[in-house]
């Protein structure tokens, strides 16, 4: 890693916006700005604990998403949802952890349209693994202070309702696990 900077580059941003005339987007630039620069932070975190296991973070939340799953299997279009990212994306993550053996692609049992990812005793294993490595590294230590976390995931939690990204249920109900 290199040498920390003598000044935060985000709040010059900030200072430029408004110098330039664009007072009003300057706080909304600073924030943006610094939430996708936490979000490298912590994703190169993230990767360098993964990195001895080989896994990707994007592999490794199919692999948690499988494992918390009832059955252990789920179909690949619920991945892409519940993940919320693209089908190329699922196929690709999936692709790869087949070739690790880590899951395998099974068809429904009652849909011949449906082909689920299961993941496999290897796979449960090394996701434990990784979970203890990411818990040891960083979940248990993110470098905030407890308060300030909790503050933080409920202003994103909020931000990403607002933004459409979930739909609060009535109080208790959850969509089922697969």
């Amino acid at each position: 890693m290199s040498r920390p900077l003598s000044f935060d580059p985000i709040m010059e941003a900030r200072r430029q916006w408004a110098a330039h005339g664009w007072e009003e987007a300057s706080a909304g630039m600073a924030a943006v700005t610094s939430i996708v620069r936490a979000q490298q932070i912590f994703l190169g975190r993230i990767e360098a604990a993964l990195r001895p296991l080989q896994l990707t973070f994007a592999r490794y939340e199919v692999l948690m998403l499988l494992l918390f799953s009832r059955r252990g299997s789920l179909p690949l279009n619920k991945i892409g949802a519940r993940l919320q990212v693209h089908p190329t994306s699922v196929t690709n993550a999936v692709d790869r952890l087949e070739q690790q053996g880590l899951i395998k692609r099974v068809p429904h049992s009652s849909d011949r349209r449906t082909t689920l990812a299961e993941i496999s005793s290897h796979g449960r294993e090394l996701a434990l693994r990784a979970t203890k490595a990411l818990n040891e590294e960083i979940f248990c230590r993110p470098g905030m202070a407890e308060e300030d976390l909790t503050q933080l995931v409920d202003v994103l939690r909020r931000f990403r309702q607002a933004a459409g990204d979930f739909s609060e249920s009535p109080a208790g109900e959850r969509e089922p696990g697969a």
